[in-house]
Parts: C-alpha cells; sequence; structure tokens
C-alpha cells in the first residue's frame, strides 16, 4: 500500500508482507470468536501480532513548536560527546516501543545521503558504529548537520522519504527504520547539546540543542 492507500496513522516504508499479514490477521479475528481451544488461540494470537506490528509503524503528528533544533528520534538518549572536530554528537536509541518514523532537526537542503551496509547488532552495542546505517548531511542556516540512522539487531531497512537536493522543513519526516535502531545527531559548528544522557526524546517535538 503507497500514497492514499496507507491507513491514517502508519508510516510510509511499511513491507508488503506485513500488509499481507495485517489483512489475514484481520480476517483470522471475527474467526476466533467462532472457534474454540487450539483454533481459537491461534486466532487470538495472529490478531494480537497485527495488533503489536500496526503500533510499532505508527506515525502520530507532531507539534514542531518553538525555534531550537528538534529531537529526530524518539527515544532514550545514549550518548552526548564532543568529537575532536569540536562538534558535538548526540545519540538517540529507540526501543520497540518508540515510534520509529525519523524528523529533521532544522530545515535545510539534503546534501548528500550515504548508505553504508554492516551488521546488525544490538544498536545500543558499542560495535553498532559497525551496522548498516544511513548518513545524511544537511546544509542548514547553522552550517552543516548530520544524521545517522543505524540499524538495530531486528532492523533490516532503513528507508529514506527524501533524496538529495530536497529541501526540508524542520520537524519534517526524512524517513523509517523497520524495528530497533539507534540515530546519531552530529551537531553543526558551535551548535551545544540542551539535553543529557538519559533524557528522553520525542522526534519533532523536543528540543535538542540551542
Amino acid at each position: 500500500m503507497r500514497g492514499g492507500l496507507r491507513p491514517p496513522g502508519i508510516a510510509r516504508g511499511v513491507p508488503r508482507w506485513l500488509w499481507a499479514g495485517w489483512c489475514g490477521g484481520l480476517l483470522l479475528a471475527p474467526a476466533a470468536a467462532l472457534s474454540n481451544g487450539r483454533g481459537r488461540t491461534v486466532c487470538l494470537t495472529a490478531a494480537g501480532a497485527v495488533v503489536l506490528t500496526a503500533a510499532f509503524f505508527r506515525d502520530p503528528e507532531r507539534s514542531r513548536a518553538g525555534r531550537d533544533l528538534l529531537a529526530p528520534a524518539d527515544g532514550r538518549v545514549t550518548a552526548v560527546d564532543c568529537r575532536a572536530d569540536g562538534r558535538w554528537r548526540i545519540a538517540t536509541y529507540m526501543s520497540l516501543r518508540d515510534v520509529h518514523v525519523n524528523r529533521a532537526p532544522v530545515s535545510g537542503v539534503v546534501r548528500s545521503i550515504e548508505h553504508h551496509p554492516g551488521g546488525h547488532v544490538p544498536a545500543f552495542d558499542k560495535d553498532s558504529e559497525r551496522n548498516e546505517r544511513m548518513r545524511w548531511t544537511l546544509d542548514t542556516p547553522l552550517g552543516e548537520l548530520e544524521i545517522v540512522q543505524i540499524a538495530g539487531a531486528l532492523a533490516r531497512r532503513i528507508v529514506p522519504y527524501r533524496s538529495p537536493g530536497d529541501r526540508l522543513d524542520r520537524g519534517e519526516r526524512i524517513g523509517l527504520i523497520r524495528f530497533g535502531s539507534r540515530v546519531d545527531v552530529i551537531l553543526p559548528p558551535g551548535v551545544t547539546p540542551a539535553v543529557a544522557r538519559g533524557e528522553r526524546l520525542r522526534a519533532g517535538e523536543s528540543r535538542l540543542a540551542s
């Protein structure tokens, strides 16, 4: 399902096999009421899987209020560190219960999008730097900003919504990481973080930097 066929509140980039599974699960739900014993258990399990996966791929609207740089991802901040070049990096880990649609922290133009194949160790692991990832470089009024979408242990694909040369609005959706992952932001020179390790963020709403 694409474009206008997509149910409201569901993210773009949902794999086709999931659409088929959802439809099958919805058909099995009424059957559960007519079944008993093992048949009912199977039907209820399938219907429950439909609900859980639909919740994972939810895509709620966000306010984008204020003027500061916004968080690119829902989740918990796992690292705030200053790199050798003086630019700050903020890493946000997304658990399975978080929304996995990512957003632009600030308005700008997409200079490049680079896909790097790699492994799929847990996104909170130190070796996740070698995971499959998508690196975005944005030209913004504040300077160069980078976003790195990193696949996790269950994530098998990163789905970009935009292309090089596109102009992004602050808080606009830029892509989806399927099933558990991490997003790093490398701030422009001179821009400092407004978050600390352990804080929880909401993409497109929480203040990330001044």
